[in-house]
């Protein structure tokens, strides 16, 4: 069947009036004025078109068709009496000779009005994915994804980076989030796992003798959704550079990222380069977090003059205060704010404020009015400035507890978050090895694969007890915007010396490092050139370039919260005899579980 189409439904103007044209789309919707005249507007990818119609015999045709059918209208093209200045094609307007259905939509009712899909009920809206993405803004958010896709291969490419792609079917290994695994049917009892990212194959390319690789990668990862990450499935922009050092990394993805971001993102102002680096220690005890929104102008700072004020939950604590000027809030907001930070971060938070006569008062300034003087110095206090304190046990939960606090007074401060701008950093000296929150036990704190600052000698000094581990930093790097992280890359551990001797830390000898990681020690044994590489999160990238608050909302098909597809039924049971295939019995106390 043929199904040309002479222009497309955003293309005819006021030049193109007495030509005949066909045109194909979706029936959006028709206004019907009489019985026999009727305005009816046609929707394609590009845009719309009104068709005007005049006869009995087409409205004949018309009222056998429901909305989000696909039909052809061959017609001429003639000028409008009532113009839409808001629409390009809003000059123009077609009297249709024929109309013919293409693809019928056999239903009366839609699960919801196309151009408002955005109001529905997030599954119904995935459900029906096919149909939400027919409404042009979500649409819009998919065809940017695809341009700044091209712009980032494109300016790799011209950095002298080559697109490999590496397997999905490869092995199981520790990359800090669960696998996604795949039963083998040749090899009974054995699995393959989906790759968490690309981490080892690129190592492997630069022993291989490959100087700058790069992928648009998809990773696997069985973890829990949020609203800035997607359960299951990501991509992102992987790259590796031999002979490299953690300078030349991040000079790379400067110049690549800037230009998106001016080019393609919703604020006019981006970070230029070279972006503030800002240590991994310093982050924390400054902002509380790794993560820093740099919009925000506020500061942490140092409040164990608050310690012995006769406060119970602050006696031996460590004890981290955020203060901002301009915060009128009532106390009815305040109370909302301290909920809202014990809801996210498990933790109380407690405040009082200097009045415009300089009084202490609200919340703990019955406690803190003994140490006025003292408090204001140490704290730098003014008239009018609100005070809000975390205090823990650990350092680093008071630290993140009032990291948490910033960020929402600064987003109820206008005054200390200058929002229309992209603010970019890198966090860099991440600790090398972390205590282990389920184990208690020292492990890996980013990415096992890093090189140690201080090299083997450093490592030496930590097995003799002569360096805290906890102390150690690695070339490791994140770059975080507007509070996200959004790429995170590392100096590699090339070196299988170093290598074994940084896991003889985490209690794992060189024969499980072998056996671990086969393919990258036996590698790194003839020859490995320094390399050194990162990862920026397309997904995420996309997200802030929109100034989309869900991930969920740039990713053409994506599961729900709980890593369900709802339009195509995954996970989904499968037969027996496919089970049987690949050598899996289902046990009934797992099915019972689930039920």
């Amino acid at each position: 069947m043929k199904q040309s189409r002479t222009h497309n439904c955003n293309e005819l103007r006021i030049s193109d009036v007495g030509s005949k044209v066909t045109l194909c789309g979706w029936y959006e919707n028709m206004r019907r004025v009489s019985k026999t005249l009727g305005f009816l507007i046609l929707r394609d990818f590009y845009g719309t078109t009104q068709i005007v119609i005049e006869t009995e015999d087409m409205m004949n045709i018309i009222d056998g068709i429901n909305n989000e059918s696909t039909i052809s209208v061959t017609g001429v093209v003639r000028e409008r009496s009532s113009k839409n200045a808001n629409l390009p094609t809003g000059e123009i307007e077609v009297v249709p000779e024929k109309i013919e259905i293409l693809g019928k939509c056999i239903y009366n009712e839609l699960p919801f009005e196309i151009n408002r899909s955005k109001e529905a009920d997030e599954n119904t809206r995935l459900k029906y994915r096919f149909l939400d993405l027919r409404n042009p803004e979500v649409k819009s958010k998919i065809v940017l994804r695809s341009k700044v896709v091209a712009s980032l291969r494109k300016a790799m490419t011209e950095e002298g980076f080559l697109e490999i792609t590496t397997p999905i079917l490869t092995a199981s290994s520790p990359e800090g989030a669960r696998d996604y695994i795949v039963p083998s049917r040749k090899f009974p009892g054995k699995f393959y796992a989906l790759p968490q990212a690309p981490q080892q194959f690129k190592q492997l390319l630069m022993t291989s003798g490959f100087d700058r690789y790069f992928q648009v990668a998809p990773c696997f990862r069985d973890e829990d959704a949020r609203g800035d990450r997607t359960p299951g499935e990501f991509y992102q922009l992987d790259m590796e550079m031999a002979f490299a050092t953690q300078d030349d990394v991040l000079g790379v993805l400067e110049k690549v990222v800037v230009p998106v971001f001016e080019e393609y993102g919703i604020y006019n102002r981006v970070s230029p380069a070279p972006f503030k680096r800002i240590p991994f220690r310093e982050a924390m005890e400054k902002y509380g977090t790794d993560k820093p929104d740099l919009r925000i102008d506020l500061e942490l700072q140092d409040a164990s003059v608050l310690e012995d004020i006769g406060f119970d939950p602050f006696k031996g604590k460590k004890i981290k205060a955020v203060a901002v000027s301009g915060f009128t809030a009532t106390r009815k907001q305040i109370d909302q704010l301290v909920a809202d930070v014990e809801v996210q971060t498990a933790q109380k938070t407690y405040w009082f404020r200097l009045d415009e006569q300089g009084e202490i008062v609200g919340g703990i300034a019955k406690f803190v009015q003994p140490v006025k003087d003292k408090v204001v110095s140490a704290l730098g206090l003014k008239a009018g400035d609100f005070v809000g304190i975390a205090a823990a046990d650990k350092l680093e939960t008071a630290q993140k507890t009032a990291g948490v606090l910033r960020s929402k007074l600064g987003i109820l401060c206008p005054d200390h978050m200058d929002k229309e701008q992209y603010q970019l950093c890198w966090i860099v000296d991440f600790p090398m090895y972390e205590i282990g929150e389920e184990s208690g036990q020292l492990e890996f704190c980013h990415n096992p694969f890093s090189m140690p600052n201080g090299g083997l000698e450093i490592l030496e000094k930590a097995e003799r007890g002569e360096v805290d581990p906890l102390t150690i930093s690695a070339f490791q790097y994140d770059l975080v915007i507007n509070g996200y992280e959004s790429a995170s890359g590392a100096v590699r551990n090339h070196d299988p010396e170093i290598m074994v001797k940084a896991f003889n830390l985490v209690g794992l000898g060189e024969e499980e490092v072998k056996s671990k990681f086969p393919a990258m020690y036996n590698a790194f044994c003839y020859g490995a050139p320094p390399h050194a590489g990162a990862a920026p999160g397309v997904d995420r990238m996309i997200m802030l370039l929109t100034g989309e608050e869900s991930i969920r909302e740039v990713i053409t098909f994506p599961m729900n919260g709980k890593a369900q597809d709802m339009m195509c039924g995954a996970p989904s049971e499968v037969t027996e005899k496919q089970l049987k295939e690949v050598h899996i019995r289902i046990a009934e106390e797992d099915l019972d579980k689930e039920g």
